[in-house]
């Protein structure tokens, strides 16, 4: 098993990471940002891949309920 960098310093000052995705929304894509508690980008990057069909379902959930901010579905870790 692989084990994940730790944090570099511009990181440790930027505190916990975000990870931006986008869905498709007919013709178009929706851009999406997941603000997790992780303190890399590869541990932030990694959760999203692991529970995509979850935060998948939150963000298509947001945009069915017009939840967008500044042209962007923001969503939490929980």
């Amino acid at each position: 098993m692989r084990k994940l960098p730790n944090p570099t310093e511009q990181e440790m000052i930027e505190g916990p990471q975000a990870v931006s995705f986008q869905i498709a929304n007919g013709n178009a894509r929706q851009d999406c940002v997941l603000q997790t508690t992780f303190p890399t980008k590869a541990q932030a990057h990694k959760y999203l891949l692991t529970n995509w069909p979850t935060i998948e379902k939150m963000a298509r959930d947001a945009l069915a309920a017009g939840t967008i901010e500044g042209g962007q579905i923001k969503l939490m870790m929980d």
